[in-house]
């Protein structure tokens, strides 16, 4: 037998060794890094969806306000009876 240290990869048996092993916990940790992110993103796309909504009913709002104004409704009737008018 020789007294130089081995890393375990040079075994009898095979097996992964030190390196392997190393190797393969730096992968699981990584991995978990990962998954730990993207679980923090849960949820985005419910909060876009509300930013979304709120700004519509703010625009509706907006729109009611503009549509209740005499000027703006005395155009619409004007629109509306210039279209349904007959030649």
């Amino acid at each position: 037998m020789s007294s130089i240290p081995t890393t375990g990869d040079e075994r009898a048996g095979g097996g992964i060794g030190q390196s392997g092993v190393r190797a393969a916990a730096l992968a699981r940790r990584r991995i978990r890094q990962i998954v730990e992110r993207l679980a923090g993103e849960r949820g985005a796309a419910t909060a876009e969806y509300a930013v979304a909504t709120m700004a519509a009913v703010g625009f509706a709002g907006l729109l009611v306000v503009i549509l209740r104004g005499d000027e703006v409704r005395g155009i619409l009737t004007d629109l509306v009876r210039n279209a349904l008018t007959v030649g």
